[in-house]
């Protein structure tokens, strides 16, 4: 990502956050994740990846609500290239954090304000969350998460980062804004996190509650099993040699 602005030290009194949602055809549910997020938040920022008609429509109609901001992509990205329009967007608005959250429902927003009460102790922090799944989480998912975890460690030096996939989490926006992350999608949420801590960022791990929602209730998982695990494992192969250069060259951060 490239700057949009110089780093600051800010204290508990200055923390602006706001809500950045991505998403991309949650009909169903993004009117309730908005309305759930502003009980906690009320400046929400929603990025529209490219919806379809029903997807646009929805989000179209919170924004004519005035429940949040509409970002619009004219063209799926991804994930990560929708999160990142968000994040730069909050930060040209004068935000110095950003809660990220999933539009499907699948994250607890009772969190929120344990997400927030850290971020203000900690302005500096990344704060992230560390799911605890109920009986709706797929089996694939979790061991592709523990696959993901054990890569992660070592790319960071172990102990640092609980979960990287979950995406909810708070930024401090001065450094999330200002890293360099290629990813663009599923392997985003991975990447921005390792290269936080490269940055020297502290890490703050919170435990959340994650369901997965049916897709009857609305829930629409974007994650393509091959096409998704492909483009993370090449995300961690990029990461670990960059990681053993960092530690050859003395720049390794914790």
């Amino acid at each position: 990502m490239s700057p949009t602005r110089t780093d600051v030290t800010i204290g508990a009194a200055d923390v602006r956050p706001c809500a950045v949602i991505p998403t991309y055809d949650n009909p169903r549910t993004i009117a309730a994740v908005v309305e759930c997020v502003r009980r906690h938040i009320r400046d929400i920022i929603v990025v529209d990846d490219g919806s379809g008609e029903r997807g646009r429509t929805a989000v179209d109609q919170v924004g004519a609500a005035g429940d949040a901001l509409v970002v619009r992509r004219d063209h799926n990205g991804g994930k990560g290239a929708a999160v990142k329009a968000g994040l730069r967007r909050a930060a040209d608005l004068g935000f110095t954090h950003a809660l990220q959250i999933d539009a499907d429902g699948q994250h607890d927003t009772d969190d929120i304000p344990v997400m927030l009460a850290a971020a203000r102790d900690r302005p500096e922090a990344l704060v992230l969350s560390s799911p605890r799944y109920d009986e709706t989480a797929p089996r694939g998912r979790l061991v592709g998460r523990k696959i993901t975890k054990f890569w992660t460690d070592l790319e960071t030096g172990g102990g640092i980062i609980d979960d990287p996939m979950c995406g909810f989490r708070v930024y401090p926006l001065a450094t999330a804004t200002r890293v360099h992350v290629p990813s663009d999608r599923m392997d985003f949420d991975i990447e921005i996190a390792v290269r936080l801590v490269w940055e020297g960022v502290p890490v703050i791990n919170l435990p959340t509650k994650v369901r997965y929602v049916p897709a009857v209730a609305g829930g629409i998982s974007h994650f393509r099993m091959f096409r998704d695990n492909v483009r993370i494992s090449w995300l961690h192969t990029r990461l670990c040699h960059l990681a053993f250069w960092r530690w050859l060259t003395g720049r390794w951060h914790r």
